[in-house]
């Protein structure tokens, strides 16, 4: 399934001439897991006051929220197509008021969890049990912001508070030692370390069973790969904001089905 969708979102950058397939690749494994075991939801009442909250801080990383959406339901094929159109209600960052299942409107990094935070402390004080997740960059979380609420929430003992951090080595030009677990740990959150590609790794990060045991704020860091599924866009070189022309397309669907086809065989074998 995670192969059409990552076809897809480079088909919506193609179209609308925007976006940042490597950022969206990154944490696409981890939303699309969320919303399929994790998130409770309905599609078609997307302000069911018993919904989880999803907050997607890295606001350029939404094409990968955009598909999930899609998948599930909250909006169309059609809203699809129009990525970056002028008739259309899907932009480069996430619009609360204009997409359905949107929670937060995002893009200046470093903002989100302030926002998670008021939703969680709001949620505690009317005695609800709804969980609310954001999932922030390892980039925006050297914003001070981030810190400032992760200190408020250890504070308020927001334990329905959880945050997933796209540790994608983005920051690593600027702090390459960055220890990410241990300042969430050292800030009194619960922490755990995962790959953010692998469903084993979900499953045991996300279990139900401890996410009802918190009695704290809870970090998973997910050890995440830019560009995940297209070796030629890994990492942070030109492709973090680059369209592709027609061949580039052909080489990123090529790329794309060869990675499916060697994971497939390892999987079999």
């Amino acid at each position: 399934m995670n192969k059409e969708l990552r076809k897809k979102i480079i088909d919506m950058v193609c179209r609308g001439g925007n976006g940042h397939i490597p950022s969206a690749f990154s944490i696409l494994d981890i939303i699309n897991y969320l919303y399929d075991k994790v998130l409770k939801f309905k599609s078609s009442k997307p302000n069911w006051s018993e919904r989880d909250y999803f907050i997607l801080s890295k606001g350029h990383g939404c094409l990968a929220l955009y598909v999930i959406l899609e998948k599930n339901g909250f909006i169309k094929n059609k809203d699809i197509n129009l990525f970056c159109k002028n008739k259309g209600i899907l932009g480069e960052h996430p619009d609360l008021t204009k997409v359905p299942g949107i929670e937060a409107s995002t893009g200046s990094l470093g903002h989100g969890l302030s926002f998670g935070l008021g939703l969680a402390k709001g949620l505690k004080i009317r005695k609800k049990n709804n969980k609310v997740f954001v999932l922030v960059g390892d980039g925006e979380c050297h914003e001070g912001t981030v810190w400032e609420a992760a200190n408020v929430a250890k504070n308020h003992n927001l334990n329905n508070l959880i945050v997933v951090v796209d540790f994608n080595l983005s920051a690593s030009q600027l702090l390459p030692y960055d220890k990410m677990e241990k300042k969430w740990k050292a800030f009194g959150w619960k922490t755990k370390s995962i790959n953010g590609h692998s469903i084993k790794d979900f499953r045991a990060a996300f279990d139900p069973k401890l996410i009802k045991k918190l009695s704290q704020p809870y970090a998973i860091i997910a050890n995440t790969v830019k560009g995940k599924g297209i070796k030629m866009i890994e990492g942070h070189g030109i492709w973090h904001h680059k369209i592709p022309n027609k061949e580039e397309y052909n080489l990123l669907i090529q790329d794309l089905n060869s990675y499916y086809e060697r994971k497939k065989k390892k999987i079999i074998h």
